[in-house]
């Protein structure tokens, strides 16, 4: 797992440890694209990967693609988290359940898992109740996928520091 705030490398990082693991990882985008700076982003992200990857684009069922025998790399979970909580009605509670249920029926593939998440609740508190909600449901989350990373990295200004 590779957390860390916005801009801070996490993409970066994930892609070259997949690289060094895999000629050809898989790149599972999570990303709903809402407008046009987004899909900017998106392409971007798309270009700087190049050929190599076996591209994946996948909102919200992680596990109904087979990845046995592949090194993954989901970008990210914040996204894809994103599309679950508002699938369930933004009840972060049943959102929860179903992220869950769904990260453990992806990873009982035999498959190496890089997930990129995102340290959203490190500033304030915010006064919008989804806000709030989601930044629960994104803490809950990313300490669930922590609990069972091999390894967890945190990104800061570019820099990878080892956590776990």
């Amino acid at each position: 797992m590779i957390t860390g705030g916005q801009r801070s490398g996490k993409s970066e990082e994930a892609e070259r440890r997949a690289l060094s693991l895999s000629e050809r990882p898989v790149y599972m985008a999570t990303a709903k694209v809402w407008d046009d700076e987004f899909r900017e982003r998106v392409r971007r992200h798309q270009e700087r990967r190049g050929p190599q990857w076996m591209n994946i684009e996948e909102e919200i069922a992680l596990s109904r693609h087979d990845v046995t025998g592949r090194v993954v790399l989901i970008d990210c979970v914040t996204l894809w988290l994103t599309n679950i909580f508002f699938q369930n009605g933004e009840d972060t509670d049943r959102a929860l359940e179903a992220a869950k249920a769904e990260l453990d029926c992806f990873t009982a593939q035999d498959a190496t898992f890089i997930f990129v998440t995102n340290e959203i609740g490190l500033g304030g508190v915010s006064d919008n109740a989804m806000q709030r909600h989601f930044c629960d449901l994104q803490g809950w989350m990313n300490q669930y996928i922590a609990k069972k990373a091999d390894e967890v990295i945190l990104m800061v200004s570019g820099i990878p520091m080892r956590v776990k």
